[in-house]
């Protein structure tokens, strides 16, 4: 202990004073992290006890000597020389192995309650109990059984994952890993789980290389240890499907999609609703490809399997109406994709509340529809409506809200209003560069967007090196033949060829891609 011989001597007397039941409380207290504890945690600990006589030792003994704190509704805090006193007065307690091993129990249960991706309410609401699941993952860890295992360090790493807080998010998936290779082997189930969610951390930010030998472990310890058959097995196809695509690895991702969907069929029946995932996804690889006549059945069946299984309302059905509405869009399909997008919307705002994240896709992607049909008296109030949704429910500075200030920006952009899309832009590169990294290529994304809103004003020498640098991101991220790096590269093409054709090549700077391209440009035309 750090206190004073005198200090002690003091804890001592008042320890003296306390009967066994509220010693043992003293001692279940010490063992919640340094932090204010919630009291509904410490309730959870004396599931057979009665709330009122419990609160009765608390405020009699505890508060009523001063070795415990109240300092909020509902919270309290023991000083911290306290807190080694009643831990060393519990480590001679008969119970004490007892009292963590149902302390690690109180909080796996409180883990299992947290959503993967936090809402703001949901932020603040479980803000409080972080500290101590970081406390049962490390000090109380070795009293975690092995079923509970991964939950506490989990639950950690998604909390700050869904708020895109992924610095704060990496060492507890990492945390998750050694703690689940330390204890249950490199080849355990479990440690596949914590190997796939630090891969889609890695994926969400970019880190295609990191990911995929991740991605491959995973998917070997689950062939290995549940049978190449097995349904975890296609889920792990998937996700390593889903990275091959984002790289642009079409030929990759197909044979490990009709892998993932052969299995969910034989395994699971051909109407599961995990089969309809897998069709979902091999259809989303179609589309991306511009085989829209292979993905339409494939949503089309996706679709009835959810209809079917979960039923017309459920907000799974909604991302399907929504997927088979985008694929619509592209192609032109205004008026089949209308009614799909207003039925995904009211599914949502019926099932999950008016003001929830996914209401804002959904508002977004309408509104999408919208502006591309030049719409844009209905768009700009449905993009409006899904920042304001965006912000409140998620925060500033989350890389969804980006997404919808770029959206808006483009709608102004399209209807001439530079001043209006100009801060919008901005903003949404600023989010994206603290949030995803600055070589993200959702970042390339947006300095496209700057770039073409600048170069339509005539403000060239600002465009060419947004442009530049979106193109470097693009072809060192994805590599020179992904065909998001090949839409910039054509962008930046058509950039200076217009500005060839204004005239202004003086604005052009001495970079060597831009005067490759002009000079080609120049023999191209005869000059």
């Amino acid at each position: 202990m750090t206190a004073t011989l005198g200090v002690t001597a003091a804890f001592e007397l008042s320890w003296d004073v306390l009967d066994q039941p509220t010693r043992q409380l003293a001692a279940f207290l010490s063992l919640f992290a340094p932090a204010e504890i919630p009291w509904n945690l410490v309730e959870a600990c004396y599931p057979e006890e009665d709330s009122e006589t419990l609160e009765d030792k608390r405020d009699e003994f505890l508060l009523g000597l001063h070795l415990l704190e109240r300092v909020g509704q509902g919270t309290y805090q023991l000083h911290q020389l306290l807190r080694e006193f009643f831990a060393a007065k519990r480590e001679q307690m008969a119970t004490a192995e007892g009292m963590k091993q149902t302390v690690c129990r109180v909080m796996v249960a409180v883990a299992e309650q947290m959503p993967i991706s936090p809402t703001l309410p949901q932020i603040e609401q479980f803000t409080p109990v972080i500290p101590h699941l970081k406390e049962a993952t490390t000090t109380l860890k070795d009293w975690l059984t092995d079923a509970d295992l991964i939950y506490p360090a989990t639950r950690i790493a998604q909390f700050y994952d869904g708020q895109a807080a992924y610095a704060e998010a990496l060492p507890w998936y990492q945390h998750c890993l050694d703690l689940t290779e330390t204890r249950l082997g490199a080849d355990h189930p479990d440690v596949a789980t914590s190997l796939n969610n630090l891969a889609l951390l890695y994926k969400a930010q970019g880190r295609y290389s990191d990911a995929e030998p991740l991605y491959l472990r995973a998917l070997r310890i689950g062939e290995q240890q549940l049978g190449a058959d097995h349904p975890t097995v296609a889920t792990r196809l998937n996700n390593l499907a889903l990275l091959y695509k984002a790289q642009g690895r079409y030929s990759d991702a197909e044979p490990l999609y009709l892998r993932a969907l052969r299995i969910g069929e034989q395994q699971l029946g051909a109407d599961h609703p995990d089969v309809a995932t897998s069709l979902n996804n091999l259809a989303l690889l179609y589309k991306a490809q511009g085989r829209y006549s292979d993905a339409e059945p494939l949503y089309l069946r996706a679709l009835r399997i959810g209809e079917q299984q979960l039923g017309a309302d459920h907000p799974t059905v909604a991302t399907r109406l929504n997927n088979l509405a985008l694929l619509y869009k592209a192609q032109g399909r205004y008026s089949d994709a209308e009614p799909l997008y207003l039925r995904a919307l009211r599914i949502s705002e019926q099932q999950l509340g008016a003001d929830h994240p996914t209401v804002a896709t959904r508002l977004n992607n309408l509104a999408t529809l919208y502006s591309d049909q030049g719409r844009y008296s209905d768009a700009e109030p449905l993009y409006l409506r899904a920042l304001r949704i965006g912000e409140q429910q998620l925060g500033a500075d989350h890389p969804d809200v980006a997404t919808r200030l770029n959206n808006l920006a483009t709608l102004y952009s399209d209807q001439g209003r530079y001043s209006d899309a100009e801060p919008l832009y901005l903003r949404a590169l600023r989010i994206s560069e603290q949030q995803l990294g600055a070589d993200h290529p959702t970042v390339a994304t947006w300095l496209n967007n700057l770039a073409l809103l600048y170069s339509d004003q005539g403000r060239y020498s600002d465009a060419e090196p947004l442009y530049l640098r979106g193109l470097d991101i693009l072809f060192n991220q994805l590599g020179e033949n992904h065909p998001n790096a090949q839409t910039g590269r054509k962008n930046f093409v058509t950039f200076v060829q217009e500005v060839v054709a204004a005239g202004q090549t003086a604005q052009l700077s001495d970079h060597p891609a831009t005067q490759d391209l002009l000079r080609q440009i120049q023999m191209g035309s005869g000059e």
